[in-house]
């Protein structure tokens, strides 16, 4: 994780609306001798951009966006972004990828139908004798604001856990699925934040969706392989661009790029 992260507001998000969000990807191109050519994609070389446009600033969000970006010299250095358009987590709908870790008595099967019309829910079944989880851990400050939500459901009575850092929140399931969420700091110190789903023993629920995000309400699930952490973001431009409209009233237009070829 870089050495530091863009700030959050003061009411706990990173951005307003509107946001405007671009991928540029990178296709290689090698042309033989005798005129055909072969096309191959280049993840490595696509540049995602952002334009956060911001109203009614008070004067401690300007101040602590003005700071931030003296502090990284405008494009010069970078800094890890968290995406406001994104899901925070990776694999949100491979519950078995290396990016998760389940406890040892926790099995999960995949293509349950899910809230939306697909098969991308899962099943998971504690057989052991004691709480089982599974979570993923961001590498993401421990002091902002986050929001974690799931969709769940459950043929029996179960009590189900989320937990955000240190911050536990419990859950009683039925046979319809809802939509359970907690919102909190990933605590006082320490430099990532874990993000888990806890189930008693013995229990069997279906969960879907999983989601992580910078802010303090959830918003559309949003289905993610690489997650919205971009460590070595930058920015685009060495002027930061402002507009005072009133007393502790400001506007200010910011623009982010991340190349993973950078």
């Amino acid at each position: 994780m870089s050495a530091s992260v863009y700030p959050q507001l003061v009411t706990g998000v990173t951005s307003q609306f509107p946001i405007v969000k671009k991928r540029r990807p990178r296709t290689v191109a090698n042309t033989a001798a005798d005129g055909s050519s072969i096309k191959l994609a280049d993840p490595a070389g696509e540049i995602v951009g952002w334009r956060l446009q911001y109203t009614n600033l008070c004067d401690a969000e300007l101040a602590a966006l003005q700071q931030f970006f003296t502090d990284k010299e405008g494009s010069l250095t970078t800094f890890t972004f968290l995406d406001p358009t994104a899901n925070l987590l990776a694999w949100s709908e491979v519950l078995t990828n290396a990016a998760w870790e389940a406890e040892p008595y926790l099995a999960l099967s995949g293509n349950a139908a899910d809230p939306l019309g697909g098969g991308n829910a899962w099943r998971l079944e504690n057989s052991g004798q004691a709480a089982q989880s599974l979570a993923q851990t961001l590498n993401v400050p421990t002091s902002y604001t986050y929001c974690f939500s799931v969709y769940a459901w459950s043929s029996q009575a179960v009590t189900m856990q989320l937990q955000l850092g240190s911050t536990l929140a419990r859950f009683a399931l039925g046979a319809q699925w809802k939509r359970v969420r907690i919102t909190g700091t990933g605590g006082a110190t320490g430099t990532a934040v874990e993000f888990g789903i806890q189930l008693p023993a013995g229990a069997t629920i279906c969960v879907f969706g999983p989601q992580a995000e910078a802010q303090p309400s959830p918003s559309a699930y949003k289905s993610a392989t690489t997650g919205g952490v971009y460590e070595s973001a930058r920015f685009r431009d060495d002027i930061f661009a402002l507009t005072s409209t009133d007393v502790n009233h400001h506007s200010a237009t910011v623009n982010i790029l991340y190349a993973n070829s950078l």
